[in-house]
């Protein structure tokens, strides 16, 4: 009689050292597992109820601010543990993230410091009101901290730009020693000359903000007070086209992963997404704020914006998504004038009216330090988990609830009912008129184009 035993090898499921989980045999076959989905969903609710409970997006000030508002942020795009900041009193403060602590202190200007930049070769170029453009040199080891900040310091000064206006904005390109700064006029300079190489304006009164391209180098964009945004290129040294919205921009910001795309902050409340090879609508638009939206940022991925508004807040947005993922609001946060990604895209430095220049995590529950190959693995299945059951009612409800604060929360409401009544009157035009079209979201804010011939 022949007998069939089941044998198995000791070698696939005894661990090699004491240490080893024991391997266990498993079936994945789905008729094995009839609560697999009920248990993958009893998961993904617990990790979005545990990834609310540990947000903690903010970490702290650097040092101890600066005496009046802080309107504008440099990065260095080759560092990613220091930053200058520029306030109202003309002060610029170099801050080492590592320790939140003041490196250098300086006062660069008469009256408020409307520009800073950190060139290739790690300097700082800044602008201001008092009709100057100013070369510093903070890496030079004789550089020391001033204590006296009521005196222009000539400390580390290397060059020194006088212009026939005050200026607004300033940005350095990528790679050449060429500048451009906007103001009543926008002029292109080399670092190398006193005076400007050209002047590209084009029909503005005055010129808010510029931003250079960072990937497609030759080009940049600028936002003016009559409403309009304005691309330029500087290989045929004009400007190409431009377009009129229905309010101001008061900041842009190029997408350092797709050379075409950049957003812009309006005081529509709204910020927008464009693409510079079809301009007639936006790809966009990312609401929620209920004021001025001041400044905006893409993370060095090119996946996330942050917004900073008028109404007090910070706002997180997806490339795609049209509503904030998250919001940061302090009790003592004023309005908030300039918003920035680090360089490695998890933290996020915010300068506001008060004078404190603060950190947030772009990430709230996210925490730094090393972590083990187990917790990873978790994180990770954490996280598709909720990506798999995100629109499920009570896991979204979760995800997408905050505390704001009552006065936001007011303007939200009402700002809600306003825009509410403005479609069912625009649908009851179009209901009763012939000519009357329909015009999207992303249309709508347009007023014209106008090529350059």
């Amino acid at each position: 009689m022949k007998i069939k035993t089941i044998s198995r090898s000791s070698d696939t499921y005894v661990p090699v050292r004491n240490t080893q989980e024991s391997s266990l045999p498993r079936n994945l076959d789905p008729s094995l597992h009839p609560f697999e989905r009920a248990r993958e969903y009893t998961k993904a609710l617990t990790a979005t109820k545990l990834e609310r409970m540990f947000a903690q997006p903010f970490i702290g000030q650097l040092g101890n601010g600066h005496r009046d508002g802080v309107y504008s942020i440099a990065k260095n795009f080759r560092s990613v543990n220091k930053i200058a900041t520029g306030s109202g009193d003309g002060v610029i403060k170099y801050w080492d993230l590592t320790t939140r602590d003041e490196l250098y202190s300086f006062k660069a200007h008469y009256g408020m410091c409307s520009g800073l930049v950190v060139t290739p070769t790690h300097k700082l170029l800044s602008c201001g009101h008092d009709k100057t453009i100013k070369l510093w040199k903070v890496y030079d080891e004789n550089f020391t901290k001033e204590e006296d900040e009521s005196e222009s310091s000539t400390q580390g000064l290397e060059k020194t730009f006088l212009g026939e206006h005050a200026f607004q904005s300033l940005d350095h390109h990528y790679n050449d020693s060429l500048f451009v700064t906007g103001g009543a006029t926008i002029n292109l300079w080399d670092v190398n000359r006193s005076r400007p190489v050209s002047d590209l304006s084009w029909g503005a009164d005055n010129i808010t903000t510029v931003r250079f391209n960072q990937t497609e180098t030759s080009v940049f964009a600028s936002a003016g007070s009559d409403n309009s945004l304005i691309l330029y290129d500087i290989r045929t040294n004009s400007p190409t086209q431009k377009i009129k919205t229905s309010m101001r921009s008061n900041a842009l910001c190029w997408n350092p992963m797709e050379a075409y795309v950049f957003a812009s902050a309006s005081e529509d409340h709204n910020a927008y997404l464009w693409d510079m090879r079809n301009m007639s609508r936006s790809i966009n638009v990312f609401k929620d704020h209920v004021s001025a939206v001041m400044d905006v940022d893409f993370s060095p991925t090119g996946q996330e914006i942050v917004t900073g508004s008028y109404d007090k807040t910070i706002r997180i947005f997806g490339y795609r998504k049209g509503h904030s993922r998250d919001i940061y609001h302090t009790k003592r946060m004023q309005h908030v004038f300039i918003t920035k990604f680090s360089m490695d895209s998890k933290y996020i430095f915010s300068g506001s009216d008060e004078g404190n220049v603060r950190l947030w995590r772009a990430k709230a529950n996210e925490r730094a330090g090393p972590k083990s190959t187990r917790l990873r693995n978790k994180l990770e299945y954490d996280e598709k988990l909720k990506e798999r059951y995100g629109n499920m009612p009570e896991i979204r409800r979760i995800q997408r609830h905050r505390h704001l604060p009552a006065v936001v929360k007011k303007a939200g409401e009402i700002k809600r009912i306003e825009i509410e009544s403005q479609k069912r009157r625009e649908n009851n035009e179009r209901r009763h008129s012939k000519n009357k079209q329909y015009k999207s979201e992303r249309e709508k804010h347009i007023v014209g184009q106008v090529h350059k011939q």
